[in-house]
């Protein structure tokens, strides 16, 4: 292995340890979709929102009416040799007796009683560990949330680029048909939405509605193009492993993913997620331009200009077929910008902004990501960052 990637690993691990310890230890078949259809305002948690206040930079940062509560629940795959999944369902939740403060609605109790004052809340899906940092922002604003446990970032590109996207859509299915006691009437998953950093961005990138390309990523082993070559990281997890056993990888896919007649697998997405937040990910090996281009799902990207790591986030938001999309750079920030707790809560703004508008009807949280909000902002750039 090499030796800054496995360095790479090493601190991301201990990032990830250090900001589970301070949030406090997490509580211990899906196949080709339809496209979804436009989506269409939901009733509940846009009457009740809090009116952001314009003179706060990041105003939808700020926490929401609501109340977190998180339940935990463990399901088996039968699609996928009895395959264990174990999800976290983040919600709205009532106040807990003698909690006061705002800060307390940004630190989610274990089961407490659900509010469904305004229910059905629409849902977010992503790896716990990217819900530990986002999902108690986005239901105290009216959101509720589905995570997968026990996936995290891997060391080289593997069968996990496949399994994890599924484990995902398997927790939306099960959020839908089977979420845990008390919490049927509270989740809206017909109109969902997918968030992801780093290795989630990838799996976001994949719920986009992009198809993986297996022509394009066989050709680039072991001889990468010159498009490719110039985005290699010597810390990526992405390289030829699958390209070695190619047909085990397909196997782990399975022949409704798979099968083709244009080249191109068919996209690890469902037609109930309607908007994704890819940030700082990866995926251009996998998917190139003819895979990205089948993305149709609205789609805002977040990265830092100075991402080593994955600096082909301009050029798959470039690739996007999706015409409904928008790119906001974090000026003079790196990989592990999503470890400061002021950058979270920045993201977690544009994830409230974003969902609220695609999955909440609320047309005016359109302003807070959009161009005229970035340009309110010398650390932000609208796209691509041109230094002057």
């Amino acid at each position: 292995m090499n030796p800054r990637r496995r360095l790479w690993q090493v601190a991301w691990l201990l990032l990830t340890l250090l900001f589970a310890g301070a949030c406090g230890a997490p509580e211990a078949t899906p196949t080709a979709r339809s496209p979804a259809a436009s989506p269409q305002p939901t009733e509940g948690a846009a009457g009740v929102a809090l009116t952001p206040d314009l003179g706060v930079p990041y105003p939808l940062a700020e926490p929401g009416p609501y109340f977190t509560g998180k339940r935990k629940a463990s399901f088996e795959d039968a699609s996928r040799g009895n395959r264990r999944v174990s999800v976290t369902v983040w919600y709205p939740a009532l106040l807990p007796e003698g909690a006061t403060g705002a800060g307390t609605k940004l630190m989610a109790g274990t089961n407490r009683d659900p509010d469904p004052s305004s229910a059905p809340y629409p849902l977010i899906v992503s790896s716990t560990t990217m819900a530990r940092m986002l999902a108690p922002y986005l239901v105290s604003h009216g959101f509720t949330w589905a995570s997968v446990d026990g996936i995290d970032t891997y060391a080289n590109m593997s069968e996990e680029t496949i399994d994890q996207p599924l484990d995902i859509l398997f927790a939306l299915d099960q959020a839908a048909a089977n979420p845990p006691e008390g919490l049927r009437a509270m989740i809206d998953a017909e109109h969902a939405g997918a968030i992801g950093y780093s290795f989630d961005g990838y799996n976001t990138l994949a719920m986009s509605g992009a198809r993986i390309d297996p022509e394009h990523y066989l050709a680039q082993c072991p001889n990468p193009d010159d498009t490719t070559e110039a985005i290699l990281s010597h810390m990526s997890a992405f390289d030829c492993g699958p390209a070695r056993a190619w047909d085990d990888f397909s196997a782990q896919a399975g022949e409704a993913i798979t099968a083709s007649k244009d080249g191109l697998w068919q996209p690890m997405t469902d037609a109930r997620i309607r908007a994704v937040m890819p940030m700082a990910g990866e995926g251009w090996w996998l998917f190139g331009e003819r895979g990205l281009a089948a993305a149709d799902r609205p789609a805002l990207f977040l990265a830092g200009t100075q991402d080593g790591l994955y600096p082909e986030n301009l050029q798959i938001f470039e690739a996007l077929g999706t015409a409904d999309k928008a790119f906001v750079s974090f000026i003079g920030r790196d990989h592990m910008l999503v470890f400061d707790m002021e950058m979270q809560a920045r993201m977690a703004h544009f994830a409230v902004a974003f969902f609220g508008y695609h999955l909440q009807g609320r047309e005016d949280l359109g302003f807070f990501f959009s161009e005229d909000f970035v340009s309110q902002h010398h650390d932000l750039s609208w796209g691509e960052y041109a230094q002057e």
